[in-house]
């Protein structure tokens, strides 16, 4: 009876830790995370366009949806620094791993090499992503997550209160300001390891739209920005280009 009581105890505090835990990396995540005093904003800016996305000419006139877009309080979400640094975990990470599996004096089993095939896999498909959106936005791929301006991770994204269903990619930011008060993005993509086939570099492409400044979504299933996953993953449209050119001409209080 004693032991039973100590085993309860423990598994109350357990699980009591566990949900703390929990709604703390949900609010860490899901949330803007803002480090700024609102009355020390930098005041709105422009910049000219990047050489890439100026040369984007749409010859078919297909138009665009950035009247979806969503302006936040300092405006746009524009990049103004070249190349954007994006980090994918596991890009490097896993070639390490797989080094030390080879030549471990621990002998290697067929799981653990699985294992890190998949991961390796997972991120290659990512990056390959991603980099469509290279021809209008230089990126650059980094093995230092502490360098990079947008992070990707395979991982579940957290449920949303009130909701059921979980979410199979999530992209979140987070603003900081220097001594000069110069005004700075982050984000942070999760994508979630459940998705399997097209569907990942799908979400990849989607996400990563978001983290280039199309905060908002298309009601066109043709577009990579359309507001849900559809059964044949479309390629980046001239409507998604275009929006994105839009973007960059606006104002953002964001950047040097």
């Amino acid at each position: 009876m004693f032991v039973n009581r100590i085993v309860s105890v423990y598994l109350r505090l357990f699980f009591l830790g566990f949900a703390v835990w929990m709604l703390a990396f949900y609010f860490l995540i899901s949330n803007p995370n803002v480090e700024v005093n609102a009355q020390d904003l930098p005041p709105l800016k422009t910049y000219p366009l990047p050489s890439t996305l100026a040369q984007w000419k749409d010859t078919t006139n297909s138009g665009d949806y950035f009247d979806r877009i969503e302006v936040q309080d300092v405006g746009y979400l524009i990049w103004s620094q070249f190349p954007i640094k994006v980090y994918v975990e596991s890009s490097q990470k896993t070639e390490k791993s797989e080094n030390n599996l080879f030549f471990s004096s621990v002998k290697s089993t067929p799981d653990s090499l699985q294992k890190v095939s998949r991961s390796r896999q997972w991120a290659n498909i990512v990056i390959d992503a991603i980099w469509e959106w290279n021809t209008y936005l230089p990126l650059q791929i980094v093995d230092n997550p502490e360098i990079a301006d947008i992070k990707i991770f395979n991982k579940r994204p957290p449920l949303t209160p009130g909701k059921l269903r979980a979410r199979s990619a999530e992209t979140s930011y987070q603003l900081n300001q220097d001594e000069n008060g110069t005004l700075s993005q982050s984000f942070i993509i999760l994508l979630s390891p459940m998705q399997v086939g097209k569907y990942i570099p799908a979400a990849a492409r989607h996400e990563f739209g978001h983290a280039l400044g199309i905060w908002g979504h298309s009601p066109e299933k043709t577009d990579v920005m359309y507001y849900s996953q559809v059964a044949e993953p479309p390629p980046i449209s001239a409507r998604d280009i275009n929006t994105l050119k839009r973007i960059y001409l606006q104002a953002t209080k964001l950047g040097v």
